[in-house]
């Protein structure tokens, strides 16, 4: 073989194992990426999709009222009940707190406090088992009274500062329901009550399910408390701090007055399953491209950090010279490879900031959302949701009789958009003005034409219930098909981007190899 022969070999070997590189891990980039799809998205969706189907299936159960429920219910509470049995010092010093009690409750224990105290008790049930707990009341003989009344025998009530501080809710400790468990409390109370069980019962009944939470156990207690001292069931509701949504109490409250409970559980239900459905949607539209758009970053950090820097030695090896693309490469490698530690830790921090500036400074907050809301498509997502939710709100507060200003005030804490809290400030302002709700939707362009018109249509017609409820479902729609669209659109363009940057990548690291030809010859 001759020397010419020899370095033509040598050349094809050398370029053969490099295009072998590159395709491996072009494959490798273009499979992970399949994979984190498979893993990350395509599994949330069988199994949000499996878990709502099962939980559909429950709501259609509890939706049948039968009459059983109690019995059912009381079979659980009997099941695995013993009786217990304890020393004679214990009896003692049970004896000697309930006493002691006695004589409280007929001097002190008996006033009534202006606000609710955190009140820590000692009792028995049926079968002998002590009990302990926490419940807040007004005073010990209101306490006692509703222990009593749940069938326990009394022993001890005690209440201090530092009880307060360990067991009484504040804004920061009291429990919170999420849409979840929001929907199937809605579902089941209805379906009590649709069952002839009074509501004390029902909600003693749903506190029970919850044992286990003993947070939320503690606020059901509350409640049936409160229906206990004659209190009604939306202020029962109300004293749990932000446990319910005020929409919900609202509704509840003008229930109460139109003798229409029931009714409006089922409304409540069906309105938090759909805002529910519409948030995942939103959700939906957001994270799927933002794994993609991390997992395309992480991969080309790795290519730059770990891969190019052993191309790099081979051409210092073969004293090859880089220059144009191979070289804007090379000190992108270098840099980041320098400097990866604080481009992460700087890059965190701005994420922080913009995220703490975003939740608590107003103005930023707006800029932020007026931005986006000129975005194409993305302003489609953000505009149909605003809308959808507002409208459904709107058309359940004003089917339910509540009045208009409480109804706008209520949609104002709903919404977290800058934009459309000012529009709803402005309708508050137009109805104490004397002046027309949609005067505040005319020309406004977060608004569109059609959802300004259907507004007037329902103002002029006196059906502005049915007619919010209208534009809630054409934009409930309109917002379902742009997400869809948008998720089917996003893949093959973050995919197509993710291959531009590597092939790049791949062009940058293949171009000196020529160079490498040439010595060679």
């Amino acid at each position: 073989m001759s020397e010419t022969d020899t370095k033509k070999f040598w050349y094809v070997s050398v370029i053969e194992f490099f295009k072998n590189i590159i395709l491996t891990i072009f494959a490798i980039v273009t499979y992970a990426l399949i994979g984190v799809k498979a893993v990350t998205y395509d599994l949330f969706v069988y199994l949000y999709n499996t878990i709502t189907w099962r939980l559909g299936k429950g709501y259609k159960r509890l939706k049948e009222p039968s009459n059983a429920i109690m019995e059912e219910v009381k079979k659980k509470e009997n099941k695995g009940n013993k009786t217990y049995k304890y020393s004679a010092k214990t009896l003692a010093k049970l004896e000697a707190d309930y006493r002691e009690l006695l004589r409280d409750l007929q001097t002190t224990g008996a006033t009534r406090s202006k606000e609710m105290n955190a009140y820590y008790f000692k009792v028995r049930d049926e079968s002998g088992k002590i009990i302990k707990g926490a419940m807040n009341g007004l005073s010990k003989l209101d306490i006692n009274a509703f222990l009593v009344n749940e069938g326990y025998t009394v022993y001890s009530i005690k209440t201090s500062p530092l009880i307060n501080f360990l067991f009484k809710d504040s804004a920061l400790t009291s429990p919170k329901m999420s849409t979840k468990e929001l929907v199937f409390w809605l579902t089941q109370l209805a379906t009590y009550l649709k069952a002839g069980i009074t509501l004390n019962d029902s909600i003693k009944i749903l506190g029970k399910q919850v044992s286990k939470k003993k947070s939320k156990a503690r606020a059901f207690q509350a409640i049936s408390y409160e229906l206990t001292l004659g209190s009604s069931f939306s202020s029962a509701l109300e004293k749990q701090g932000d446990m319910f949504p005020a929409f919900l109490i609202n509704m509840v409250k003008a229930a109460e007055a139109s003798g229409t409970l029931i009714e409006t559980l089922e409304d409540m239900a069906n309105y938090y399953t759909e805002m529910d459905e519409t948030k995942k949607q939103m959700k939906s539209a957001m994270t799927y491209p933002a794994i993609i758009s991390v997992f395309a970053i992480v991969v080309i950090t790795f290519i730059l950090v770990f891969i190019i820097p052993e191309f790099v030695k081979i051409y210092s090896q073969n004293d090859l010279e880089i220059s144009g693309l191979t070289l804007f490469v090379v000190n992108m490698s270098n840099f980041l490879k320098n400097n990866i530690v604080s481009i992460i830790g700087i890059g965190a921090f701005t994420l922080l900031v913009i995220l703490v500036a975003y939740k608590n400074i107003k103005a930023f907050r707006r800029s932020v959302q007026t931005l986006l809301m000129h975005i194409p498509v993305v302003k489609d997502i953000i505009i149909y949701n605003e809308l959808a939710i507002f409208t459904k709100t709107f058309a359940s507060l004003l089917r339910n009789n509540v009045f208009i200003t409480e109804s706008i005030d209520i949609l104002s804490k709903i919404t977290n958009n800058e934009i459309y809290k000012s529009i709803l400030f402005k309708t508050i302002n137009n109805i104490v003005k004397g002046e027309k709700i949609s005067e505040a939707f005319k020309d406004h362009w977060a608004v569109p034409e059609t959802a300004y018109f259907m507004i007037v249509t329902g103002e002029s017609t006196g059906e502005l219930d049915s007619m919010m409820e209208k534009v809630s479902v054409y934009y409930q729609g309109l917002h379902r098909n742009v997400v869809n669209n948008l998720k089917s659109f996003i893949e093959p363009v973050l995919i197509s981007m993710l291959a531009i940057v590597v092939g790049g990548i791949i062009i940058s690291v293949v171009i000196p190899m020529f160079g490498m030809y040439d010595k060679l010859l």
